[in-house]
């Protein structure tokens, strides 16, 4: 994707803005993060499947709009800023997996279903500390009526909402992907403490049994594929982080303009303005890296140079950007009942999902030893 927008892109944000704004607002964000919340978000929901949110990236012929993850980059920012709820996230990424590995008869079954918002999703392929890690979550064997699969699945977001269960699994020397569906005899969610409202879950698989039809493919992807689907998902991930940053860099310059010391506002004074230019290129160069990671990985490469450099970036700048604008706020920054908190663990939770920026430097290590090789 180019660095600048397109006309047509620049239109799509504004619309996800407006809709996310309308129907997204703070409140339902707090509400969200309530002990005993009702996190189906019906309202919001049916609005992102009306607006064809749920199929960007899926096929025409599957009911999707037939876009690229360059179209999931542009949702995935304004959801930063606007505090979009994972569960989307989560049906997203099953969606383009389903998209990207399943066979006919598995996109036929799921991704329609997915498209529309008639079904939601979650996904559980690679290893949550560190996205490299895509070995096989769960233990799979055959039996006469199909497969059975053991084995926990751990840090699944979203798992209390989804309809099915992206998974991997280890059948002998066979990596395989089932799409299963998450209120099968012995699939059991049961949720992990995590801080800032995150919701996530350990999904237990009892001897569960799966048709072939919950097989995305007989052929086994090769650790590539799943590689690339795992950089896919750090690296929309981290504009997901752009847009936090976004968001609260925009707050915190309208406060300065607000906030008076001395007579005068503090956004008239150098120190505070040398932190919000500094904010600004963390954010602009942690756009540029992510924006480079989704239009390499959009176009077959597997970027795991690129996906280490937008996380690294990502990952610096959600920290730097949330710590200076609590400094800019001042007390009123760290008092809950004010919004900035709310960006704040979401950035947090963010940049270390699938691995901080200490676990990409060690991905960019791997991509430098290999061309060493």
């Amino acid at each position: 994707m180019k660095a600048i927008p397109t006309a047509e892109q620049r239109e799509f944000a504004a619309s996800v803005r407006a809709l996310l704004a309308a129907e997204c607002p703070v409140s339902l964000v707090r509400a969200l993060a309530e002990p005993g919340a009702d996190r189906s978000i019906p309202a919001l929901w049916k609005a992102l499947a009306d607006a064809g949110v749920f199929g960007l990236a899926v096929a025409e012929e599957y009911g999707g709009s037939g876009g690229s993850l360059d179209d999931l980059a542009v949702f995935y920012t304004e959801a930063g800023r606007g505090l979009c709820p994972t569960a989307v996230h989560s049906t997203i990424a099953a969606a383009l997996v389903i998209d990207q590995l399943g066979s006919p008869e598995a996109k036929t079954a799921w991704l329609r279903r997915l498209a529309d918002g008639t079904a939601r999703g979650a996904t559980a392929l690679w290893n949550v500390r560190d996205a490299a890690d895509v070995s096989p979550v769960l233990q799979a064997h055959s039996d006469a009526s199909g497969w059975r699969l053991n084995g926990t699945a751990d840090y699944v977001a979203d798992a209390d909402v989804a309809d099915l269960i992206v998974v991997s699994a280890s059948a002998g020397e066979r990596t395989l992907v089932f799409a299963v569906d998450a209120h099968a005899a012995g699939v059991n969610v049961h949720p992990l403490a995590m801080t800032g409202g995150y919701r996530a879950f350990a999904v237990r698989f009892d001897d569960v049994a799966v048709s072939a039809e919950e097989l995305l493919d007989h052929n086994a992807p090769d650790r590539t594929a799943l590689r690339r689907l795992a950089n896919a998902a750090v690296s929309l991930g981290s504009l997901d982080l752009v847009g936090v940053g976004h968001a609260v860099l925009d707050r915190t310059v309208e406060y300065t303009k607000l906030r008076h010391q001395f007579g005068r506002p503090i956004a008239s004074f150098q120190a505070a303005q040398h932190l919000i230019a500094n904010m600004h290129i963390a954010v602009a160069a942690a756009r540029l890296a992510a924006y480079s990671a989704v239009f390499w990985i959009a176009r077959g490469q597997l970027a795991t140079r690129q996906t280490a450099i937008a996380r690294m970036h990502a990952a610096t700048a959600a920290r730097l950007v949330t710590l200076d604008a609590h400094q800019l706020h001042g007390g009123i920054g760290y008092v809950t009942e004010t919004d900035l908190h709310l960006w704040t663990e979401r950035a947090r939770l963010g940049s270390t999902l699938g691995g901080g920026a200490e676990v990409a430097a060690a991905w960019l290590e791997e991509t430098l030893e290999e061309i060493g090789e």
